[in-house]
């Protein structure tokens, strides 16, 4: 049988329609749960009986069934005939050595400084700040970081993870007819740049991030590297300084971490240093322009949560870049749920 995953219920009472919005973070405990227990690593190309599978990740038997009815209902596993589980298209992506693994980001989105800040939502919306500094005393990444090294190891596991396939969608659409250097702010690891520069074999490239994310990139953009030959590694941050010449910057999914007043001042501080003429391509969700609304608008509210930013809207990029002082050029899509945002620095002749 193949992979199936149930369609949507339709004609449900308004009622029960916000009941089961109201109580689907049971379904984001439920994925959790999948994860960490490792349930899609333990079932194989065959369904597998309850009873074996809980022997396998050490469960109890009538609570992992339990478990297992809620992933069924949500595409997570389908009930073999024979009374087994098995994999389906969402299942498998929770497998450790999935091609297109998603367990890390499973991981991290039922990890516990998620609970504490999606429970504190209606504070941020009063005041279009995150409640992570006050919960734990500093922002975000400083605190996965510094003070849960293990969970930050993740979150850049999780960030690399989901970025390898619109990398290579990026990569495809970014037109670098006629470039010889591209910087990637924030770019961490270099995902991109590394996709950017096997596809370019005569372009050069600069990854620009704090010293403790550049300090890991990606070991063929290291000296020593495959690419390193083309690739420099800059630390810094944005926000004071960008001390790189280039003919594009990029940000990927950057800017939407800020909200506007802090992405005026970053994207400000790099036109400081660009010369005119250079490109400047963020690359991000559209909030009018996605197929994802439910994603996308999720993500939004993430986003404000969690760091203070926004998602934005295509009229609204267009403002941001031109309050930083650039001239906005076009938006691309890339076949992936980003886009690029293009804008040029004024001046050139």
């Amino acid at each position: 049988m193949a992979d199936q995953v149930p369609a949507p219920a339709s004609g449900t009472p308004a009622p029960l329609r916000l009941h089961a919005l109201a109580y689907s973070l049971g379904v984001t405990a439920a994925v959790t749960a999948a994860a960490r227990l490792g349930l899609a690593d333990a079932v194989g190309e065959e369904p597998v009986r309850p009873a074996e599978l809980a022997a396998a990740v050490g469960a109890d038997e009538e609570a992992l069934v339990q478990l297992l009815r809620a992933l069924v209902c949500h595409g997570v596993f389908r009930e073999a005939e024979e009374g087994g589980y098995a994999h389906t298209e969402l299942s498998r992506l929770l497998r450790t050595d999935a091609p297109a693994s998603r367990k890390a980001m499973a991981l991290l989105a039922g990890a516990p400084f998620a609970w504490r800040i999606w429970s504190r939502l209606d504070d941020a919306v009063r005041t279009g700040e995150s409640v992570f500094p006050g919960l734990y005393g500093k922002p975000l990444f400083a605190h996965l970081h510094e003070d849960e090294p293990e969970l930050g190891a993740l979150f850049d596991r999780a960030m690399a993870k989901s970025g390898e396939t619109s990398a290579v969608a990026v990569a495809a659409a970014l037109d670098l007819a006629g470039t010889d250097t591209v910087a990637d702010i924030g770019g961490g690891h270099g995902t991109l740049l590394r996709a950017l520069l096997e596809r370019h074999p005569a372009l050069n490239g600069v990854l620009f991030d704090l010293e403790q994310v550049v300090a890991h990139a990606d070991p063929v953009l290291r000296e020593g590297g495959e690419l390193a030959g083309r690739c420099r590694l800059v630390s810094g941050d944005c926000h004071i300084e960008v001390p790189v010449t280039a003919d594009v910057y990029l940000l990927k999914g950057v800017v939407h971490m800020w909200n506007d007043a802090t992405a005026v001042a970053a994207l400000r501080t790099l036109v400081r240093e660009a010369r005119p003429g250079a490109r400047v391509v963020l690359v991000e969700q559209v909030l009018d322009a996605t197929d994802n609304p439910e994603i996308a608008t999720v993500m939004n509210l993430l986003m404000l949560v969690s760091q203070g930013g926004r998602e934005r809207t295509a009229r609204e990029f267009r403002t941001l870049l031109e309050r930083a002082g650039l001239e906005f050029r076009s938006i691309t899509a890339t076949g992936s749920v980003v886009r690029l945002i293009e804008a040029v620095v004024p001046g050139a002749r």
